[in-house]
């Protein structure tokens, strides 16, 4: 099972490496994939690829489960922190740090992601923080990436 899943993330990050060249230009970004696209830049930047992976199936996951669209999932009140008193304008900066090419297809192709990689993974947090957040009290992860851990709740 976890070969399958590691081959299944190999060949997206394959797939969406062959879209990192300068084919990019030829899309027009939409708001939606902004918003999805600065979430995971804010949450996962300096988590690699592999991170930023993880969190737009997270984003993914949540977006399948609540029948809403994956920016919707973002927006939603005390999901994402960066999101909390800030408006796009406030993160927009975040579209231009080097992760943000990745980030951006990761966001344009969000509804292809492989849930499975994060073991359809619909919460995480951190793992240096000092405080667990409540909802992870006497839970168990169901993956750790890099410095998150992912929760199936």
């Amino acid at each position: 099972m976890m070969k399958k899943i590691i081959l299944t993330l190999a060949a997206a990050v394959a797939a969406l490496t062959v879209f990192a060249g300068d084919d990019h230009k030829h899309f027009k970004t939409t708001k939606a994939e902004k918003i999805v696209a600065i979430t995971i830049l804010a949450e996962a930047r300096g988590e690699g690829n592999k991170g930023m992976y993880a969190v737009a199936a997270v984003i993914a996951q949540r977006s399948n489960e609540r029948k809403v669209t994956p920016s919707q999932v973002c927006l939603q009140r005390l999901q994402f922190s960066c999101w909390n008193g800030k408006k796009l304008k406030d993160l927009e900066h975040l579209l231009k740090v080097p992760q943000a090419k990745y980030a951006l297809l990761l966001a344009r192709n969000v509804s292809l992601l492989s849930r499975e990689y994060v073991g359809f993974a619909n919460h995480y947090h951190a793992t240096w923080m000092k405080k667990k957040p409540y909802w992870a009290k006497g839970k168990a992860p169901v993956k750790i990436i890099g410095q998150h851990a992912f929760y199936k709740l």
